[in-house]
């Protein structure tokens, strides 16, 4: 193992990862289920220039989640002082109508998750679900929308969308991005998560507490995680062809050297919550972070 300025590099590897999009970001696209309606909220509106535009404000509670369903375009979130939830969206397309994809507002028990809602299309029924559960069926629909997202101190915040970037910075609360095409950045003092195919990923995270594993995966693209000074954690990081990079201490568990790329395990600091790290085509890179 080579020791520079305390950060030990590592060449890794593993098996071919199988990808699925749905799976990546969490709800299924081109797929349609029928599913019981909930109290939701259709919103659309034309501005002069023909271009449809959105923008609404809620109160959300400290511990609820706002989550953003995309399927075309980017989403950008930042953290705000405010008390209120603030969205805007943005459609544009080249050939298909942007009239006919709404954005629809379902407020839930757990938050409110806002849907790009495309047209049913040969008796698909499209649907919007809180928790990653939507069902949108395009049929070569090119509408995109793009969110701007004001996330209030202490709520959760999800973005989700399958051709397009997610950033999400300055949060407080646990942060979750998900996409196929395009890069995932988060900055939370809480936890955080990231999935992408076609993309890098960096996260700045506040803390690793909690029960189940703090993921960051990609295919194609850098991983980038930022920890907190003294920061613990059960590390399980791999690619192929790529470095593994990190600036903590590991007391390593195993090394597993193939003929492209390893595959390490270790624990950093006094273990912990397990720190999942993989990528096929980039290196991984772990850091120490200041207060954020």
């Amino acid at each position: 193992m080579k020791t520079r300025n305390d950060r030990r590099w590592l060449g890794i590897s593993f098996g071919a990862l199988a990808v699925v999009a749905a799976a990546t970001v969490g709800f299924a696209v081109g797929d349609a289920l029928a599913t019981p309606g909930k109290v939701a909220a259709t919103i659309a509106g034309r501005s002069a220039s023909g271009t449809t535009d959105f923008h609404q404000t809620w109160s959300l509670a400290p511990g609820k989640t706002l989550e953003i369903e995309g399927v075309n375009g980017a989403i950008h979130a930042i953290g705000t002082t405010d008390k209120t939830v603030e969205v805007s969206a943005r459609k544009h397309a080249e050939h298909s109508d942007p009239d006919e994809v709404t954005i629809e507002v379902l407020e839930h028990a757990g938050g409110i998750t806002l849907c790009v809602r495309y047209p049913d299309t040969h008796g698909n029924r499209n649907t919007c679900e809180p928790g990653g559960h939507s069902h949108m069926h395009l049929d070569d629909n090119d509408v995109a929308v793009d969110f701007e997202v004001r996330v209030p101190a202490g709520v959760r915040f999800v973005g989700r969308t399958v051709n397009g970037s997610v950033e999400a910075t300055g949060l407080t609360a646990d942060t979750e991005g998900h996409t196929v095409n395009g890069s995932v950045t988060l900055e939370t003092k809480g936890r955080a998560e990231a999935r992408t195919v076609n993309g890098a990923v960096r996260a700045r995270l506040g803390r690793l507490g909690g029960t189940g594993p703090v993921s960051f995966r990609t295919v194609n693209g850098s991983i980038t995680v930022e920890l907190p000074e003294g920061a613990g954690a059960e590390i399980r990081a791999q690619t192929v062809h790529g470095e593994i990079e990190t600036d903590f201490p590991v007391t390593v568990t195993r090394v597993q050297r193939r003929f492209v790329g390893d595959k390490l395990e270790g624990t950093i600091g006094k273990g912990g919550v397990i720190l999942e790290l993989e990528t096929v085509n980039g290196s991984i890179r772990v850091r120490k972070a200041g207060s954020i």
